[in-house]
């Protein structure tokens, strides 16, 4: 089994369970959220659950990224330079 199918199960067995949303990463055993993490997991859980990006989101261009790319959620410790760093 792949890790993208790995991820792809995890989504569908949260979705399953009646989770509200779905969470990536965290940043601390890795690079944290990516895009492609979070058209995946959109994907697969579909419009009804929420995606939150997380672990690695530091900048306003790292949360419009995730944002574009589909997450309602961001989980970061640097929301003050996010905010600070808006055009």
């Amino acid at each position: 089994m792949t890790v993208i199918e790995m991820k792809e199960d995890l989504c569908k067995l949260a979705k399953e369970i009646g989770a509200d949303f779905v969470k990536i990463s965290t940043g601390v055993l890795g690079e944290g959220a990516t895009v492609e993490d979070v058209r995946l997991m959109l994907e697969t859980v579909g419009e009804d659950m929420d995606v939150k990006a997380a672990g690695g989101v530091r900048t306003y261009a790292d949360a419009v990224a995730m944002i574009s790319a589909g997450a309602s959620r961001i989980g970061t410790s640097t929301a003050v330079a996010i905010i600070e760093g808006a055009p």
